[in-house]
């Protein structure tokens, strides 16, 4: 019970702290100059990256402990929503944080490889809506 309850408030934190970059973060950077949205988004990703990615992580390990505790699947499936945010963090978004990160210069390049990224990211924060759900529904039955 109290792992499954975990579980959804870490996925909670996470769908959280990546909306706000959505809807808050990613518009002001974007209303920046070039150079100064290069400079914002470095530091921004850094620290982004040192407090979701163990969220992820911690979040499916909650999860998949909830379901090995209750047997409800619901929390092996939020859990590995959650986990999810890794492979495609990796796979698909980590090409477009590199070319921004190698970018010295800023220039109209970067700013169409920011707002890419932008929506790259959005779609880490529907993962974490889903896995949120997923979880509130496991959660329900406590």
């Amino acid at each position: 019970m109290l792992l499954g309850l975990l579980a959804l408030i870490v996925a909670a934190v996470f769908t959280g702290a990546a909306l706000y970059v959505n809807v808050a973060e990613q518009p002001a950077r974007l209303s920046l100059d070039d150079s100064g949205l290069l400079a914002e988004w470095k530091p921004a990703y850094k620290y982004g990256t040192a407090m979701q990615a163990p969220l992820a992580l911690l979040g499916f390990v909650f999860g998949v402990l909830a379901w090995w505790q209750t047997s409800d699947q619901r929390s092996l499936v939020g859990a590995v929503v959650l986990a999810l945010n890794w492979p495609y963090t990796f796979f698909v978004v980590m090409p477009t944080n590199r070319q921004i990160l190698s970018t010295d210069s800023a220039g109209p390049n970067t700013r169409e490889l920011v707002e890419s990224w932008g929506i790259l990211h959005a779609v880490r924060t529907l993962l974490g809506a889903i896995s949120t759900i997923i979880l509130l529904c496991a959660s329900m039955r406590y």
